[in-house]
């Protein structure tokens, strides 16, 4: 990433061309014909959308699910890297520290890949190249050959301490967990740096006010993970500094009482935004449909703070939230049609 954060925000510009771009996102006539389709007719569905440059650049060499795979995470890069190339002043700071989130899902997804043994291509191709690190580092943390190594690479960054933390723990354990929470403190915890108290609605307070409901609703999805897989793990030790709707004994005792937990988002700031969102909450059946809907009620609040204030980070955030929610819509709908699940089985994974 280049630094500009010197200067002033250039707020007009930006939200003026997310705007654009948000238009072009599917929408629900759009996922309903694509249900129906079989791989071969995504695909050609997707090359008449915004995804023809992409479709075109990698047709010679792949082909259905996995042309639509391709095409999905370098759109998604592209678009994320257009909005810092636009960004100017602290609104360039705010969106690089935010898109960190791919510094973190890489780094996971990197030790995943040599924890599994994974073929190197495999684990590339998950890779999302954007965020902080550069090209040629991912292709360092893909050559390392051990998850000491992996971490030994990653000392000097921002998961550099949390990772050296963890890794005695991920020894005696021999799993992953402990150095995936790691990460994502890491990550959580740099997105408050230098905050500190704000006026109120004012761009660095509105910033504040995303962040922390992003922090809450991770606390939220982490407590619900913990209590539904019978695990005898403390919901406190993968609980997140920042946000300000709990605390760590108040996510403790929530974690296993679902009704409780929607209650108190209820009564909470995000509660009169939410109201729709919370209703889901409350009629989920299962894991999955929970956490979509947690997901439905942080793009509500994004999309609701970006109605009051226009000219601001909100609308880039409520983007980006949407930009990721198209993703996972359809590559779950074209991994789905590839496995023969049925329409209403497709419906049941998207992010509505």
């Amino acid at each position: 990433m280049s630094v500009k954060t010197d200067g002033s925000s250039n707020y007009e510009y930006v939200t003026a061309r997310v705007r654009s771009r948000r238009a072009k996102l599917f929408d629900g006539d759009d996922y309903r014909k694509l249900v129906r389709m079989g791989p071969g007719e995504i695909a050609r569905f997707m090359e008449e959308t915004e995804y023809e440059t992409e479709m075109n650049a990698l047709g010679a060499r792949h082909s259905g699910v996995d042309l639509v795979e391709y095409a999905l995470s370098e759109n998604l890069a592209k678009h994320f890297d257009d909005l810092l190339r636009w960004s100017e002043g602290p609104l360039y700071g705010y969106i690089a520290n935010y898109l960190r989130k791919f510094d973190a899902w890489n780094v996971k997804t990197v030790l995943r890949g040599v924890y599994t043994d994974a073929d190197r291509e495999e684990v590339r191709d998950d890779l999302v190249r954007t965020g902080e690190f550069s090209d040629r580092f991912l292709d360092r943390l893909l050559d390392a050959g051990s998850i000491e190594a992996v971490t030994d690479l990653l000392e000097n960054t921002i998961f550099g301490e949390p990772l050296a933390g963890a890794f005695s723990e991920y020894e005696a354990e021999d799993l992953l967990v402990p150095l995936e929470n790691a990460i994502d403190r890491a990550f959580y915890t740099h997105l408050m740096d230098d905050i500190g108290t704000q006026e109120p609605d004012s761009p660095k307070a509105l910033y504040k006010d995303f962040l922390q409901a992003e922090i809450d609703f991770r606390n939220v999805r982490n407590a619900l993970r913990i209590a539904r897989s019978g695990a005898d793990i403390d919901p406190a030790a993968y609980f997140m500094d920042g946000g300000r709707l709990f605390g760590v004994e108040g996510i403790r005792q929530l974690a296993s009482n679902t009704d409780e937990l929607v209650a108190r988002i209820r009564e909470s700031t995000y509660g009169d935004d939410l109201a729709d969102a919370l209703d889901d909450l409350e009629d989920a059946d299962s894991l999955i449909e929970f956490e979509h809907a947690l997901d439905t009620a942080l793009l509500e609040y994004s999309q609701t703070l970006s109605s009051r204030y226009p000219l601001s980070v909100c609308p880039v955030f409520s983007y980006v939230l949407s930009k990721e929610r198209e993703i996972e819509n359809v590559r779950a709908i074209a991994r789905g049609r590839e496995a023969g699940l049925s329409v209403e089985e497709i419906e049941t994974e998207l992010i509505q």
